[in-house]
């Protein structure tokens, strides 16, 4: 009970930040973690761990959070018939690959390349969702080279940063002609395809930071775990269905002008 008042402040913030992500992940198929990795960057910082440490923290707990999320949101899409799985069989051994390398990559490079990529990756999804455009770039995917490539990237850059895979996957299909609400369920399914390799590996291969908040193990804080999750799980069928009923388009731009604030933030922590 000591402990709880101690930790109350950080307690609720991981708590809200739940809730939030839970929500943005049925609701906007934007992929809980480019929301839980700056508030968690952030939330640690405050509690006077180095920005290298807060990253890779930050990084490995999304990923671990995205893996109870991803599959409560694969449930409700696929009860929708919004999950290509056809799809999923043709890219999973390549997001593999992709997931594998950048797990080794987050364990090995100075985390302000991390901050400087999650901030290139936030800005950019945010103007995407800003712009709005809704005709496609291409008629197609391409052949099954250019999709194992687009798979593999989609792998590699996610489980760098902590992000679920909707960040990337979803405007990755849709510029390729592919249909909004099925790129969207398919791609919480690219979420767990990432998130469960890469947060074994960074649960287990990862040496804790000397200043590492309390319950970390390996690079996944276990108390960001615990608060968080139960709250994702909870929230993301909600966030699914509240999307049916609401200005999805709207929300998406409100949400867009607050991820560009962010990643601007760490891009300036990284040059500033």
């Amino acid at each position: 009970m000591q402990f709880i008042l101690d930790n109350l402040t950080v307690i609720l913030s991981l708590i809200g930040t739940g809730v939030f992500a839970g929500l943005l992940a049925g609701m906007l198929g934007v992929g809980g973690g480019i929301v839980i990795v700056p508030v968690l960057f952030f939330l640690f910082q405050a509690l006077g761990v180095s920005p290298e440490s807060a990253m890779v923290i930050a990084t490995a707990t999304s990923l671990a959070t995205i893996v109870p999320t991803s599959v409560s949101s694969i449930r409700a899409h696929h009860s929708k018939g919004n999950v290509d799985f056809a799809l999923l069989k043709a890219w999973a051994p390549f997001i593999l690959v992709g997931v594998l390398a950048g797990s080794y990559l987050v364990t090995v490079l100075n985390a302000t390349y991390l901050t400087l990529l999650f901030g290139v990756i936030a800005t950019l999804s945010a103007i995407n969702m800003l712009l709005g455009k809704k005709d496609a770039i291409f008629s197609s995917l391409p052949g099954r080279i250019g999709q194992w490539i687009m798979a593999a990237c989609i792998g590699l850059f996610s489980s760098m940063v902590g992000i679920g895979g909707g960040t990337l996957t979803v405007p990755t299909l849709t510029f390729c002609n592919y249909p909004a609400h099925r790129a969207v369920g398919t791609a919480a399914a690219v979420g767990l395809i990432i998130s469960l390799p890469a947060a074994i590996t960074l649960l287990f291969a990862g040496t804790t930071p000397i200043d590492a908040p309390f319950a970390t193990y390996g690079y996944v804080n276990l108390l960001g775990f615990i608060c968080i999750v139960p709250l994702t799980v909870f929230f993301a069928p909600i966030g699914a269905t509240i999307a049916s009923k609401l200005d999805a388009a709207m929300l998406k731009k409100v949400f867009a002008v607050v991820l560009i604030i962010t990643g601007l933030r760490m891009l300036a922590q990284v040059f500033l």
